[in-house]
Order: C-alpha cells, then sequence, then structure tokens
C-alpha cells in the first residue's frame, strides 16, 4: 500500500476512528525511529506552532 492509498483510507474514516487508527500505528513506529526522525515528525505536525514556540524562547 502506498502513502496516497493509506492517505485515501484514512479521509474516508469517522475521524475518531482515525485517530485511534493512527495513535495505534505510532505506537509501533516511534520506538524504532530514530531522535531526528521523531522530533521532524513533531515538528512537522505542529507546524507553525512549534516554530512561534522556539523563537519566543530565543527572545528569553
Amino acid at each position: 500500500m502506498n502513502k496516497e492509498q493509506v492517505i485515501q483510507l484514512l479521509e474516508g474514516m469517522d475521524p475518531e476512528e482515525t485517530l485511534e487508527a493512527v495513535a495505534g500505528a505510532l505506537k509501533k513506529i516511534f520506538p524504532v525511529l530514530g531522535d531526528e526522525a521523531r522530533l521532524r515528525f513533531l515538528a512537522d505536525l505542529l507546524g507553525d506552532a512549534a516554530r512561534d514556540k522556539v523563537s519566543s524562547m530565543v527572545h528569553l
């Protein structure tokens, strides 16, 4: 299954069901990822909110 097929599958699900499925997958994936990959994923997930926090911390 490729990335586009996974996205289509998730988009066809109820939002709460989607979160449950994604959470289950992440519980299996996170332990095998390196620190850099985890941080990149979380930064991408949070988007501008993560950048805003970092930039506000720099001004302290």
